[in-house]
């Protein structure tokens, strides 16, 4: 990440970290029940990291517009599409990490508040991740039936990288729905009385984002690449018509 500049992957690489931190203090608190430090690093650690991965999610498609020189096939104006949706996971992040907070009290009445405030957060990140799979479908299909120049370029594999933020997209979302259903379920609910859901639908589902992202997005671009003049992308789409 660092070698090739790609900063826009920091919230990604965050996400990922405090993931590490929260099953670390998952395996304090299982060991030591009564720690409130463990339980609070536990509950909000794991269920804010998301919400970093999908900051770096939705940098992405902004950049990939740009790198096709396609910005009018995107139905929000490209220069509010990163601003509009960052801004809402941000907003995610600190709503559900105040629910976590406010649950570590373990009052009844504030842990059902906390409750309330995580579920907020949750279903307003799975609009936002309905919405921004919604605007990057609607783009694939325009940059498909109207090619520009540089999508031919070749340095760019814009379809390959709009699949890899699709599965992204999609394995957060069954998490994110894992954890609605958990939290309306209360904490004697089903999923709450025993740990294999959580390491299923939750640490699992977030290792394999983890793959599929490192293993399919950075690997696609580079610097010096994601922006291919129009000249450049008209001469190699001469060049292979004549081939």
């Amino acid at each position: 990440m660092f070698r090739t500049k790609l900063w826009f992957c920091v919230p990604f690489t965050l996400g990922g970290v405090f993931e590490f931190i929260g099953y670390i203090g998952r395996i304090v608190g299982h060991s030591r029940p009564d720690s409130l430090p463990a339980y609070i690093v536990q509950s909000i650690f794991i269920l804010v990291a998301p919400a970093l991965f999908a900051a770096s999610i939705y940098m992405t498609l902004g950049r990939l517009i740009r790198a096709t020189h396609a910005q009018s096939h995107s139905v929000i104006r490209v220069t509010w599409l990163t601003k509009v949706f960052v801004c809402g996971d941000v907003l995610t992040f600190f709503i559900q990490g105040g629910g976590g907070g406010i649950m570590a009290s373990h009052d009844p009445d504030k842990v059902k508040l906390g409750q309330n405030i995580i579920l907020a957060g949750l279903f307003l990140q799975i609009i936002l991740f309905g919405l921004f799979v919604l605007v990057s479908i609607i783009f694939h299909f325009r940059l498909r039936k109207q090619p520009t120049q540089a999508s031919y370029a070749g340095d760019v594999q814009w379809q390959k990288m709009l699949w890899v933020l699709y599965a992204v997209s999609a394995i957060i979302m069954v998490r994110n729905i894992f954890r609605v259903v958990e939290y309306i379920g209360g904490q004697n609910g089903p999923l709450l009385k025993v740990e294999w859901p959580i390491y299923v639908f939750d640490a699992l589902l977030m290792a394999a984002t983890m793959a599929v992202w490192f293993a399919g997005y950075p690997t696609l671009i580079r610097p010096g690449k994601t922006l291919v003049n129009d000249t450049e992308a008209g001469t190699r789409l001469s060049e292979t018509q004549k081939n």
